[in-house]
């Protein structure tokens, strides 16, 4: 009986087929092995899923001594299915590489996309050395230059820049040069030799002058260098340009001095800084009408100019305006010396220079007032012409904190300066 199914499996005779053999092989009960398959080889009982079905008139037709065998059933209308998997090689188990070249491409447009919505190309070749706003030295080693994109939340309620907006570039500039020059030690902005003296600069007085403010979106480039103030301090200048015009934004001037950050006191400069600091001195000055005279405190009057005099208390420092060395930042004042200022300047005027003397550092625990005084608006309320304030921000003990001077401009209308999108009027 093996014999004979042997042989019926691998060479039929005429007129029958694998299947038919098959069928011939039932064991004594009439029932047919599970574990022999169409061709009476030994199969698998239960076929992998997604297996190929192969139909049995697929197959070639076998020959029999040279004569070729017909391996029809009995049953043309019924065909038998044999199960089939494809044998399992690396090239089978490759993704589809239709829907991976899909998805290659849809990444690669998505990804130009954004590239042109980014559209950071420079309008200049110079552009591609500060492509991320890091800044770089210019004008052999003499001058720090960066660039700045005036942000949404940096505009006021004309859609101009702040003058804090631009005072904290024109800090931010001054700690990169310190630190592209490779003088930044373990301060702020101090050098390794004032690290090891624990000194750190203050500054002691800032003017500036502003021709116009940019808008949003604006790229304004600032420009700074330092030099020599008198046998202990040093000067910083800064000049603001719009980036694509080349047009003056702003000009300032600065003195600072050192102090100890443990006694807190003034001190000396020592040789060992000044030989650090000194191959950086530029003698070039932004601003050449400097500020000279004293500064008057608020209430004085001169040649019987009328006056206003205006008084905001019981303004306090928050933890977020004290920097690294413990004490108000010098931006923090501007907004402080402010706030006494009358709303209708305001609205109505622009800020055309500031000169500020710093007097006295102000703690975390400080109460100060702040005190304006102006001079130089008309008495039945004309706002055309320029107005002159004097301001005094001090401890509300008595002891002077900034002493100041501004000058303020009517608002420029559209198209006159300030690129806004509607008239100062409406501000």
């Amino acid at each position: 009986m093996a014999g004979s199914l042997a042989a019926s499996a691998f060479f039929p005779g005429p007129g029958s087929s694998p299947a038919v053999s098959a069928r011939s092989s039932k064991n004594t009960t009439g029932e047919l092995p599970e574990n022999l398959s169409i061709r009476g080889i030994v199969a698998k009982p239960n076929p992998p899923p997604g297996a190929m079905q192969v139909k049995a008139q697929a197959q070639a037709l076998p020959k029999v001594n040279g004569t070729k065998v017909n391996l029809k059933t009995t049953s043309p209308d019924k065909e038998d299915i044999i199960p089939y998997s494809a044998p399992k090689t690396f090239y089978n188990q490759l993704p589809d590489w239709s829907m991976l070249l899909a998805a290659v491409t849809t990444i690669f447009l998505a990804a130009e996309k954004q590239w042109t919505l980014l559209d950071w190309k420079p309008k200049k070749p110079d552009m591609l050395a500060d492509t991320f706003g890091f800044g770089r030295i210019i004008q052999d080693g003499l001058v720090f230059r960066q660039n700045f994109l005036i942000r949404s939340y940096e505009i006021g309620a004309d859609r101009t820049a702040s003058v804090e907006t631009l005072m904290n570039h024109l800090q931010e500039t001054a700690l990169n040069h310190v630190k592209t020059a490779g003088l930044l030690g373990d301060g702020f902005g101090a050098t390794p030799e004032m690290s090891k003296r624990n000194l750190i600069w203050v500054v002691s007085k800032i003017q500036l002058l502003v021709e116009r403010y940019p808008s949003w979106g604006d790229m304004v480039q600032v420009d700074t260098w330092v030099a020599a103030a008198g046998k202990n301090g040093m000067r910083r200048d800064w000049h603001v340009r719009d980036y694509n015009s080349g047009q003056t934004i702003l000009r300032a001037t600065s003195v600072w001095v050192m102090m100890n950050k443990s006694t807190r006191r003034l001190s000396k400069m020592p040789d060992e800084v000044r030989a650090e600091i000194g191959p950086y001195f530029n003698g070039r000055s932004a601003i050449t009408e400097e500020q000279g005279e004293k500064l008057a405190k608020p209430g004085t009057t001169f040649d019987g100019d009328a006056t206003k005099q205006f008084t905001r208390k019981g303004l306090t420092p928050k933890w977020s305006d004290l920097d690294v060395n413990q004490h108000v930042n010098n931006v923090k004042y501007i907004g402080w010396i402010l706030e006494s200022a009358p709303i209708s300047i305001l609205e109505k005027h622009e800020l055309a220079s500031m000169t500020l003397d710093y007097r006295k550092e102000c703690g975390r625990d400080s109460v100060l007032q702040s005190l304006t005084t102006v001079s130089g608006e008309c008495v039945d309320g004309t706002t055309e012409s320029a107005i002159q304030c004097d301001h005094l921000l001090q401890l509300e003990s008595g002891a002077d904190i900034v002493k100041a001077h501004t000058e303020w401009r009517p608002k420029r209308a559209q198209g006159e300066g300030n690129m806004g999108f509607f008239p100062a009027e409406s501000a």
